[in-house]
């Protein structure tokens, strides 16, 4: 392992993307003090392997196969060189857009945004996936994500096509989602509420709209995990002269080509400031966030890949990778400790369709 200029041994980090049109997982081995990346393997998978998820002992790397027959696929992560070798393949019940864990790592989480659902499997000890999922939910239109909270209590899946936050209740003990009272935190008709990620201190809940290129904020209830509106803020650039989206393909003939269209978004592990990208421009919008009110407020936008589909921030809060579906390769960048500027550091290659981001850090 390699050590610090204070002789400390520094954490050893990988990068996972996965390139959908290739079928497989590029693999790199992210510099803990440069930011440089050191291209590995590349791990062929399935045709359209998309959305990934890490356990969080770090053992497994989790991948969604969105071509037929659907599935996960279990690979094993090696803590040393950071390569991955596939363990199993495990039915999934429709083509899942999204994966991720419950806070114990007993549970995976899936949510489909063509089959309008989400579902709960249960994960071994040896990272294999239940063949069967323990419960399978009927959503609004569109799920696009699932997330549950610090807390292990409260999961939100955020429904493009329904202008709407589905809010469950999660039951470890009976491995079961049920509808929080009420269901669902409605935003106004034409935003389509896409990704969702939860501040680190567990006070707020992040939505980004993919039609309107905007973050909304959510207070979260601890005792209840409901969520309150707090607020929304735009992070298209202002001169991008760009109009509101509309589910893709619902409107055959339409030219798309200045519709907003944003993607993914992420937080720093100190929670100060947050990342949305935004497909039609390209660029990744940063904006600074109100520790006291979760209200954001937007600050620059940076270009980088070409129809940016997922990106990651290491667990230093350092570095942040982006991938772009029609870019041949991903970006390093260096997040400013004090204001969250995006500094460029360096271009790498990676295979076609490279659209989902994951980055694991072994101390």
């Amino acid at each position: 392992m390699a050590t610090t200029g204070d002789g400390k041994a520094a954490a050893s980090a990988f990068v996972y993307v996965s390139n959908a049109e290739d079928g497989d997982i590029a693999t790199y081995r992210l510099e803990s003090e440069s930011g440089a990346l050191q291209p590995g393997a590349r791990v062929p998978v399935a045709p359209m392997v998309m959305p990934m998820a890490a356990s969080h002992d770090r053992r497994f790397l989790f991948a969604a196969v969105r071509s037929k027959p659907f599935s996960v696929v279990t690979l094993a992560i090696d803590p040393r060189s950071g390569s991955l070798s596939p363990l199993a393949h495990s039915p999934l019940p429709d083509s899942m857009c999204y994966l991720s864990l419950d806070k114990t790592g007993r549970y995976l989480f899936a949510a489909s945004y063509g089959g309008n659902l989400v579902s709960v499997h249960d994960i071994a000890s040896d990272g294999h996936v239940s063949a069967a999922p323990l419960q399978v939910i009927g959503t609004g239109r569109h799920a696009h994500s699932v997330r549950i909270d610090a807390s292990n209590r409260y999961v939100f899946v955020p429904t493009l096509g329904s202008d709407a936050v589905f809010q469950f209740v999660f039951d470890g003990e009976s491995s079961r989602l049920a509808s929080n009272t009420p269901s669902l935190a409605l935003v106004k008709p034409g935003t389509g509420p896409r990704h969702v990620i939860i501040s680190p201190d567990n006070r707020f809940v992040f939505v980004a709209n993919e039609m309107l290129g905007t973050v909304t904020t959510f207070a979260l209830d601890p005792a209840t995990g409901l969520l309150a509106e707090v607020g929304s803020a735009s992070g298209v650039p202002p001169d991008a002269k760009l109009v509101p989206g509309v589910v893709r393909n619902s409107q055959p003939g339409r030219d798309s080509e200045r519709d907003i269209w944003a993607s993914d978004l992420h937080i720093t592990p100190d929670g100060r400031f947050l990342y949305l990208a935004e497909r039609t421009t390209s660029t990744l919008a940063h904006f600074g966030v109100d520790a006291a009110t979760g209200n954001l407020s937007y600050v620059a936008s940076t270009p980088t890949e070409k129809q940016p589909r997922g990106f990651a921030i290491d667990a230093s809060g350092r570095f942040l990778v982006a991938s772009g579906e029609k870019s041949a390769t991903i970006s390093v960048y260096a997040i400013d400790a004090g204001s969250g500027t995006l500094q460029p550091l360096a271009k790498y290659p990676t295979g076609r369709g490279a659209n989902w981001v994951e980055i694991v850090t072994f101390d």
